[in-house]
């Protein structure tokens, strides 16, 4: 869904609530007025429940663990449950009603999720508390990683070239008709003109240089990131339910150490590994996991990275590196139809690699979450394959 089509679907939504509202004022006052007692309790107690909108599963499971599973109080929402990629998501009519109306939303902040901004201009709840998870980590955020071997993104690199492209031509006309009018001006004003055109290149410069900077979203796979997190969801709740603070402060301290205790197997085990190098024919968004335990990589793609088909060069790259490592496995993330991981193994010299999957918690459903999944029974899941291929 474009910019466009996502700019209308909130206008309807907009018309829609206004259509409902003004329909509904003179039938709403008399509902009111003959409400008994009975009603009225009702509708205390519903203004004490707190609507809590999620977009992602890692958000939903941390809130499920602060909040207790059976919080009466607690209505939450996990809005891509159907296994829907975070890249790929564009939130419903039904979506854009539930945040507008929520209490607290939180999402995780990335280029995947840039319709967010839209959607909260929309908001029907001012005092909504809204939490960037990007802007909670601050400065522990990384950059996306091009590592050597891996493919560039070519549709986001031709989008950029192109509106690069765009602009100097914009500049250049813009250029020529400054000098046209210029001819019968005198210096002052021409200087005047140069330094104006100066300070446009200057921005415009400046914010490809913003542009290039493509922040890495997966920062739920470190559990060290994990426990950032539910401080500050911990945090926010105990402000905006006071009376519950004691659960919230509890149920968060047993949970981290819970992270801290998963922490210390994942060191256990990376610390004592006879590789200390993964190798994925994918895309790779365990950079933040990576980093944590002091592993090196090598990938087919960015995490991020919408390419599905790799280069005969990142092919033979990927190949030479397991023959070179001596690498008994490829590595694929959950959902992958593996065409990638599969092509490389051919293309070894033994040609006898297993393939193993590394769980990125992209891909969970709401059937999972009945199930009984959780963030911690799939990072333990993760850290069994682990122990698998760094030894």
């Amino acid at each position: 869904m474009n910019k466009l089509k996502l700019t209308a679907l909130i206008a309807a939504v907009l018309l829609m609530c206004g259509s409902f509202s003004a329909c509904g004022n003179s039938d709403s006052q008399a509902q009111l007025s003959s409400l008994g007692q009975t009603d009225t309790a009702v509708t205390e107690s519903e203004k004490e429940t707190l609507s809590i909108v999620c977009t992602i599963f890692p958000q939903y499971d941390w809130i499920r663990q602060i909040t207790g599973e059976t919080a009466a109080h607690i209505e939450l929402t996990f809005l891509l449950d159907n296994g829907v990629d975070l890249h790929s998501y564009q939130p419903t009519t039904d979506d854009i009603i539930t945040i507008s109306n929520c209490d607290m939303f939180i999402y995780t902040g990335g280029e995947s999720e840039t319709w967010v901004s839209d959607v909260l201009k929309t908001a029907v709840n001012e005092n909504m508390v809204v939490i960037n998870l990007l802007e909670v980590l601050g400065d522990d955020v990384k950059v996306e990683e091009l590592k050597e071997g891996m493919e560039h993104d070519h549709d986001h690199e031709d989008h950029d070239h192109e509106q690069e492209q765009d602009d100097h031509e914009k500049e250049d006309h813009e250029d020529h008709d400054h000098e046209q009018e210029d001819i019968d001006h005198d210096h002052e004003e021409q200087d005047h003109i140069q330094d104006d055109l100066n300070q446009k290149e200057s921005i415009h410069q400046e914010e490809s240089i913003h542009q290039d900077e493509d922040y890495d979203e997966h920062i739920w796979l470190s559990l060290k990131n994990a426990g950032i997190i539910c401080k500050h969801i911990a945090e926010k709740l105990v402000e905006m339910d006071p009376a519950n603070s004691q659960t919230y402060q509890d149920n968060l301290a047993a949970y981290l150490t819970d992270l801290d205790l998963l922490d210390g197997k994942y060191r256990e085990v990376t610390d004592n590994a006879v590789c200390k190098v993964l190798l994925f024919g994918d895309r790779f968004p365990f950079r933040y996991l990576a980093d944590d335990y002091g592993l090196d990589y090598y990938a087919a793609f960015t995490g991020c990275s919408a390419e599905t088909e790799a280069s005969f060069e990142t092919i033979v790259f990927l190949a030479g590196k397991t023959d070179e490592l001596k690498l008994a496995y490829i590595m694929v993330i959950d959902h992958s139809d593996q065409s990638v991981a599969k092509t490389i193994v051919q293309s070894t010299k033994e040609m006898n690699q297993e393939i193993y999957v590394l769980d990125s918690l992209q891909s969970v459903t709401a059937s999972d979450v009945d199930s009984g999944v959780t963030y911690l029974s799939i990072m333990e899941k993760n850290l069994e394959v682990l122990k698998i291929v760094l030894n």
